[in-house]
């Protein structure tokens, strides 16, 4: 896998633009190999490890990928650790357990860079049964009906595959460092003004258990982290420093 930022022009766009890939990762050694080897070429893979125990730090540097340390515990301290470090114009959000595929984001990038979206985000299309726990869809559908009350917004899903560019993403100043962090990002965009779409993704069986969605407790605290986000007050953009 090569894990440089080059130059990515898609058909009929001309110019250059950079694309990094932010992967928070806790303990996916067995997930990474799969999951670098599906970045497309010439985006750069940063790797976010958010204290690992099995070395998948190592891995990923050895599979070529940039690896960024953060060491408090928390979904969002990890993505936005990866948004800080990232350098491209364009950046994308991908889980690293073998669930999603980077792959899939191609098209999200041609959107922005077309200049007709300027969030892209993933509605997870279950490949198997078990894919995706009926406690988990239970809680992602509460919360999509809270979204539509709180910003009008008619999405699907909160999945985590998604695509902006980078420094209207660091405007928005976000601050949950929790499972809130996804939903803040939309829910910020939405009260800038900023154009949302949604579109399919295959959604496989994620590699090992799952540390937030995988049991009801763990759902549980991810709603609650969520619906407190919905709380806040409507607010203009900030420009983070």
């Amino acid at each position: 896998m090569r894990a440089v930022t080059t130059s990515f022009s898609p058909p009929g766009r001309p110019g250059p633009a950079s694309v990094d890939v932010v992967l928070p990762c806790l303990d996916e050694a067995a997930a990474l190999p799969w999951v670098l080897d599906h970045v497309p070429p010439g985006w750069r893979a940063l790797v976010v490890d958010n204290g690992s125990t099995d070395g998948s730090d190592r891995i990923a540097r050895e599979l070529g990928a940039t690896v960024v340390r953060e060491e408090r515990r928390g979904f969002g301290a990890a993505c936005h650790a990866g948004l800080t470090a990232a350098t491209a114009d364009i950046v994308c959000f991908c889980d690293c357990d073998a669930s999603l595929d980077p792959a899939d984001l191609v098209p999200f990038v041609h959107e922005i860079l077309a200049g007709t979206a300027d969030l892209v985000l993933g509605r997870r299309r279950p490949r198997t049964r078990g894919a995706w726990p009926a406690h988990a869809r239970a809680g992602n559908l509460a919360l999509s009906r809270l979204l539509r009350r709180r910003t009008g917004l008619r999405l699907r899903d909160l999945g985590p595959l998604r695509a902006a560019r980078r420094a209207e993403l660091l405007a928005l100043g976000l601050t949950d460092r929790r499972s809130g962090y996804p939903l803040q990002m939309v829910v910020r965009a939405a009260d800038a003004g900023w154009r949302i779409t949604e579109h399919d993704v295959p959604y496989a069986p994620r590699t090992g258990a799952s540390k937030v969605t995988g049991t009801w407790r763990g759902t549980f605290h991810a709603v609650r982290d969520m619906s407190r986000v919905l709380q806040e007050p409507k607010a203009p953009a900030e420009v983070a420093s």
